[in-house]
């Protein structure tokens, strides 16, 4: 799971997809160049509000870093393309043993770093290593704690011994980069093998990536990209609208998009977005203990109103952290619908008849101030005082998700299938529902993608029916572009952005 500005990256339990031999291009894209042709020495500058917190997805670097850095600057085993599919990239061939247990990776020959150092069987290992060191913030270690064993039998060969069955191993392989097993500092510099090298970085500012001259595949379709970094919607709108930059990798003000639409140098997209906007409760503190408690407060705040008064017509509700393009998704808005009556008398059942109060903690960019503000009225109509409490994202990470010292929060998960999380009773919400669990860990250990789909399936409706956290709503994947470009990606999944496949006539 991604969280937005905060510094979690993992994912959940995904199906096992077809993997096709690919180079590094063949996102979806849209847009056409204006001119009929492109500038292969052409700069992009792309459009932000998402900055790293530093270079290193293993040591906070936030949405910003795997927005900039995945895909074009570093690669893995295997990527996720922009629809959601595996594709082989260092790994030119895999095999799994029949108990499912064993997995062996043969790594593309004549690949080498930006530093120039060849690829090795030694850097994989490190680099799953990294992952699932004891000092490493990224939840992928929990995905990849089923590894007992890893064999390097030659420069080539990378031999991965699981603990049990893990049906999502190769999925959650293209979220892991592979790093230079010597290089280092790598929370201000890279070593990677992708298109791209690190050019500068201005903190506050800006961050750039040069074309990689000794790019083992096809060369990046431009020579330089610039993520442009704003502190808000109306500057980054701004940019894109004296050029300034010529792409906004996620709109995030909706009213000002007629703006675009109407002239014809600009081209809006909607694209599939994977971003679930939570309220989460602290599932281990009072009165959040309580379902009846969670289900009230879920009850008590119309979702539609909050979206429309976000997004407009853009987005969509969910009832449960699983949006429509995972496969176990089933439309379960209805199970706790907004009905103010409802949500009064579930608190009069919890004992709480002359309602409560609680801290929200709320991060300070957009739109959870807004949101928080929304549901502090939504709230008080039912008897329920809340005091907001605004933090930074660094406070944020500390406060709830590293010391778990808080009673709700609210967050944005970018992930696609990270309903899992519920599985973890360690997970920052704290939920804790044995039958849950075993479900999660049986999806995992499942034989067939049928059987996996079914549990997780149980796993959705359990959750939602015990309100284990509110979803507020599914972000739209607004990408807004000059008609210039083509070749970019459409939608927000996991965050990344792929930049090798720009055109810029």
């Amino acid at each position: 799971m991604s969280i937005k500005k905060s510094s979690l990256y993992a994912s959940a339990t995904a199906v096992t997809l077809a993997l096709t031999l690919s180079a590094c291009s063949g996102a979806t894209t849209t847009g056409s160049s204006s001119g009929g042709g492109h500038d292969p020495d052409a700069t992009v500058n792309i459009g932000s509000l998402y900055e790293p917190q530093n270079l290193d997805n293993t040591a906070g670097g936030g949405q910003g870093v795997t927005e900039a850095l995945n895909g074009n600057v570093y690669e893995g085993l295997f990527k996720l393309t922009d629809d959601g599919e595996v594709e082989k990239l260092l790994a030119q061939d895999h095999k799994v043993s029949a108990d499912g247990l064993t997995y062996t990776f043969t790594l593309r020959d004549k690949v080498t770093f930006h530093s120039g150092k060849k690829l090795t069987s030694q850097d994989v290992k490190y680099s799953l290593e990294k992952v699932t060191a004891k000092d490493s913030q990224s939840a992928r270690k929990a995905n990849l704690g089923v590894i007992d064993s890893i064999e390097t039998p030659d420069a080539r060969t990378v031999k991965v011994k699981l603990s049990k069955k893990s049906i999502s191993f190769v999925y959650q392989l293209s979220y892991v980069w592979i790093i230079n097993s010597e290089a280092r500092d790598l929370k201000t510099s890279e070593d990677g093998t992708g298109p791209y090298r690190l050019g500068k970085w201005t903190r506050g500012s800006a961050l750039s990536l040069d074309r990689f001259p000794g790019y083992w595949g096809d060369k990046a379709a431009n020579k330089q990209v610039v993520f442009r970094y704003f502190k808000d919607a109306t500057a980054l709108n701004n940019a894109l609208l004296t050029n300034a930059v010529d792409v906004v990798t996620s709109g995030q003000s909706p009213d000002a998009l007629d703006q675009f639409r109407n002239n014809p140098a600009y081209k809006v997209n909607d694209g599939d977005s994977t971003t679930k906007l939570l309220l989460a409760f602290n599932d281990k503190a009072k009165p959040f203990t309580d379902a009846k408690v969670r289900r009230a407060v879920s009850a008590a705040i119309d979702d539609k109103k909050l979206l429309e008064s976000i997004w407009g017509g853009h987005g969509k509700l969910i009832g449960s952290m699983v949006p429509p393009t995972d496969p176990w998704y089933e439309d379960l808005t209805a199970i706790d619908a907004y009905d103010p009556e409802r949500a009064k008398k579930l608190l009069a059942e919890a004992g709480l008849k002359d309602g409560f109060s609680f801290t929200l903690d709320t991060p300070n960019y957009d739109p959870h101030p807004t949101a928080a503000t929304f549901i502090k009225s939504q709230l008080a109509k039912v008897g329920i005082e809340v005091k907001i409490n605004t933090i930074t994202s660094d406070e944020w990470y500390t406060k709830v998700y590293k010391n778990r010292a808080f009673t709700a929060t609210l967050q944005e998960h970018v992930n696609d299938r990270d309903l899992v999380w519920y599985g973890n009773p360690d997970f920052y919400w704290g939920y804790d529902d044995k039958q849950v669990t075993r479900w999660v860990e049986q999806a995992e250990q499942a034989s067939t993608t049928a059987e996996q789909t079914e549990l997780l399936k149980k796993v959705n409706r359990k959750t939602a029916e015990d309100a284990a956290s509110d979803w507020l709503y599914l972000y739209p994947q607004i990408v807004v572009a000059s008609t210039k470009l083509s070749g970019y990606p459409l939608n927000g999944l996991n965050s990344q952005f792929h930049a090798y496949d720009i055109k810029k006539g």
